[in-house]
């Protein structure tokens, strides 16, 4: 890490003084700031990697200047400086983003020490920033991790779809990414200056969701006191992705076909016809062609949607790629909770890469996590991982020598509803839990699937 840039914030110029002779051991270039609003100014002109903050300044009290600090896009690591018997501030400090604290009069040694913490911390960031910017050069795509063959197929497809406005469906399990290819396809399009606009089409009851899309006249309906914009007009120039677009309403289909074909709509309880110049990015986990055979899904707007057709498989079908998925979530995590893990030991990589991922990437990431913030050691171990990863399936614990003295039909009846269960519950974790999205999906009702549930146990 280069010289570090270290200002420090105090409106006596003997504490200040103090400081800098107490870190003269460091490589630091020196700034100082007397006030709030100077500090400020410096933090955004400097941009300094650590900040000495004092709580107690003139105009503007340091808590204030903690949190305006922080909504800078390179905000610093701050470490607070607070009077003896303050720990209701320091608390609030450690609320609103600071680093660290230290309490007056503190000891010169315990200073450096937290310094030298902050220190190791900005190390290990900049060590994460390097180490991402060398795997995506030599095993990614942009913010996209993978080197099989399934995913270069999707980094190929970006390439070639990002340069035009040709409309998008993204298609593949909850978890595999979806947004983070349609985020792709925009950096790297013309429309890169524009907004890119999100709506999931499954978050919100119909009554809502054309409102989000379209926006709405002052009162169009109940509680509109006031106009409102939406999406559409939000993403002008620019993307609109629509996420679970399996899960809109036929009348809302009908909706944005006419946007695909004429690039119009009206807001809703309006008469005025608005044109819109947005690219549309679709995706789904639903198979849209059951879904057309049922009559859910419109087909025209399918094949309007569908002109280029991107598949992300999901994480069990590319397991090969977990290796530096792991390198990459390890280093970021590590950075974000101020930990040091080293790496993976091969046992529990090994139990990674044999699992079968019914969340994908975003299950990994969030298993990865977990393991970083409860990890006591310098490497991840098999303990670190959560139980439905280091337990064996009770198919291969001995279920079925449990059985073996059983009569047949019980023995029977006991395998179908240990499977059942099974299958449920894993159906039930790949829709993160949503219970009509899964019997959606199993083609069953909502009530009969609770009652599937209750019967076998499932909570």
């Amino acid at each position: 890490m280069e010289k570090a840039q270290l200002l420090i914030v105090d409106d006596e110029p003997a504490s200040r003084y103090g400081i800098k002779k107490a870190l003269s051991s460091f490589r630091f270039t020196i700034h100082e700031a007397e006030t709030g609003k100077e500090a400020l100014q410096k933090i955004s002109q400097l941009g300094p990697d650590l900040v000495i903050l004092d709580i107690n300044l003139p105009e503007m009290d340091g808590l204030s200047v903690l949190s305006e600090a922080r909504k800078q896009n390179l905000s610093p690591r701050v470490i607070v400086i607070t009077a003896y018997g303050s720990e209701k501030i320091a608390v609030e400090a450690m609320k609103r983003g600071a680093y660290d604290y230290v309490a007056k009069p503190y000891d010169i040694e315990e200073l450096r020490l937290v310094v030298s913490h902050a220190l190791e911390s900005l190390q290990l960031k900049a060590e994460n920033q390097q180490l991402r910017m060398e795997l995506e050069k030599r095993f990614g795509y942009g913010t996209i991790l993978g080197q099989t063959l399934g995913m270069h197929k999707v980094f190929d497809l970006i390439d070639k779809v990002s340069q035009t406005d040709i409309t998008v469906l993204i298609q593949g399990e909850s978890g595999t990414g979806k947004e983070l290819v349609a985020r792709e396809i925009h950096r790297r399009s013309p429309r890169f200056h524009g907004a890119f606009v999100t709506m999931n089409c499954a978050a919100l009851p119909e009554n809502l969701i054309e409102s989000e899309l379209f926006g709405h006249e002052k009162g169009a309906f109940t509680g509109a006191v006031k106009q409102r914009k939406g999406k559409f007009e939000a993403g002008q120039d620019g993307t609109i992705f629509l996420d679970e677009i399996g899960d809109m309403s036929l009348n809302t289909q009908s909706k944005i076909l006419r946007i695909l074909q004429e690039r119009k709509f009206e807001r809703l309880g309006g008469n005025e016809t608005l044109e819109v110049d947005v690219r549309i990015i679709s995706a789904t986990h639903k198979d849209l062609l059951r879904e057309l055979e049922g009559g859910n899904f419109r087909k025209d707007l399918y094949y309007r949607l569908k002109v280029i057709d991107i598949v992300i498989p999901p994480l069990r079908e590319r397991l090969e790629d977990i290796p530096i998925l792991v390198e990459h979530y390890l280093r970021e995590f590590s950075a974000r909770h101020n930990k040091t893990i080293q790496g993976v030991e091969p046992g529990a990589l090994k139990q990674m890469m044999n699992y079968h991922w019914p969340g994908n990437v975003r299950q990994l990431v969030n298993v990865l996590e977990r393991a970083v913030v409860l990890a006591s050691g310098s490497v991840l171990e098999l303990k670190d991982l959560p139980e439905e990863l280091v337990l064996p399936s009770s198919f291969n614990n001995g279920f079925v020598d449990d059985l073996m003295h059983l009569p047949f039909k019980q023995a029977k009846e006991r395998i179908t509803t240990h499977f059942m269960k099974e299958y449920l519950a894993r159906k039930l974790h790949e829709n993160e839990g949503n219970i009509s999205h899964t019997a959606a999906e199993l083609g069953i009702h909502r009530q009969s699937l609770q009652s599937m549930m209750r019967r076998l146990g499932i909570k």
